[in-house]
């Protein structure tokens, strides 16, 4: 089995810098807010033992697109493909994450029930934090039952300032 290329670009909008990487078939891989490029590099070569990673600008345009306009408030839906790759359970519950409407909050809890298994709200939850596809796979709009924002690979500050786009965003409609 041939190894996918993994093509990557950084990308830059206002005081964000994020890296994002995508295979022929799309999108596989949103960094957090101002993390290195190891962050990227570590994480291809656990899913992509051996894949090269190639710099392609004009390849991930179309990503930087979508991502930009949804940092600017003019984006609630992404369009671009995506290609997850994970366990089916892992994959099954970042597809239930894309169903979460823009500006809008559910619980792990409310994932497990969503996806017909409640009793597994920490399965649910490791899930969650093993996306590799931040912001476009909404993870951020995950919170604890009590409402407190709650774990986040990009950090807390990212999750908060996300769900801040989405609250201004809401109110322009």
């Amino acid at each position: 089995m041939t190894k996918p290329t993994i093509y990557w670009t950084l990308m830059k909008h206002d005081d964000w810098t994020l890296y994002i990487a995508a295979t022929p078939k799309g999108l596989c891989f949103v960094g957090s807010q101002n993390h290195p490029f190891e962050e990227l590099s570590i994480w291809a070569e656990k899913r992509f033992p051996g894949s090269p990673l190639v710099q392609n600008d004009k390849k991930l345009q179309p990503y930087v697109k979508e991502i930009t306009e949804y940092l600017q408030g003019n984006r609630t839906k992404f369009t671009v493909p995506m290609d997850f790759h994970g366990t089916l359970f892992q994959v099954s519950i970042w597809n239930a994450l894309c169903e979460i409407p823009f500006g809008e909050t559910r619980t792990y809890s409310e994932i497990a029930n969503h996806i017909q298994k409640p009793s597994a709200v920490r399965a649910v939850g490791t899930a969650i934090g093993a996306n590799p596809v931040l912001i476009t796979v909404p993870c951020h709009r995950v919170i604890g039952k009590n409402g407190s924002l709650t774990g986040y690979r990009g950090g807390l500050e990212m999750k908060k300032h996300l769900l801040k786009i989405e609250r201004e965003g809401r109110r322009k409609k």
